[in-house]
C-alpha cells in the first residue's frame, strides 16, 4: 500500500553555517533504510567537513551551485546539473557562491550519521 509524506522532518546539519535539511524519505522522517530522499538549502560560505560515506549519494541542483571536492578534483555543479559520488570515496561539500544553492540529495542506502564517516576536526 503506498505511504504518503504529508511533510519532512527537519535535521540537523553540520558545517560551519546552518544549512537545512529537509528529509521526506529516511530513516527519521519515514522508517526507511533503504534510501533517503532530502531538500537542502545551504547559505552561501556554508561548507562541512569532508567525508567517506558508505552509501552512494545522487544530488540534483534546483538553484544555485554546490562545490564538490573529491581526492582527485575539484567540481562545480551548477542549477540544473547533477553529480554522483560513489560509496567509499572522499569527498567534501560547500557552497561558495553567495546566494548559497538549493538541491535534492539522494542516499543509497539511507543516510546516518555513523555511516557518513566524517574527518575528524
Amino acid at each position: 500500500m503506498p505511504k504518503k509524506i504529508k511533510s519532512p522532518t527537519t535535521i540537523e546539519s553540520v558545517g560551519n553555517k546552518p544549512k537545512t535539511i529537509n528529509e521526506y524519505i529516511g530513516l527519521v522522517n519515514s522508517k526507511t533504510a533503504n534510501v533517503s530522499i532530502a531538500h537542502m538549502q545551504s547559505p552561501g560560505g556554508w561548507t562541512e567537513p569532508g567525508q567517506r560515506p558508505e552509501f552512494d549519494e545522487y544530488t540534483i541542483i534546483l538553484d544555485g551551485r554546490l562545490k564538490v571536492e573529491t581526492e582527485d578534483d575539484i567540481l562545480y555543479i551548477n542549477s540544473g546539473e547533477a553529480i554522483i559520488t560513489y560509496a567509499g570515496e572522499w569527498v567534501k561539500y560547500s557552497t561558495p557562491d553567495k546566494n548559497g544553492a538549493k538541491y535534492i540529495a539522494v542516499c543509497i542506502p539511507a543516510f546516518t550519521p555513523d555511516t557518513v564517516n566524517r574527518d575528524k576536526t
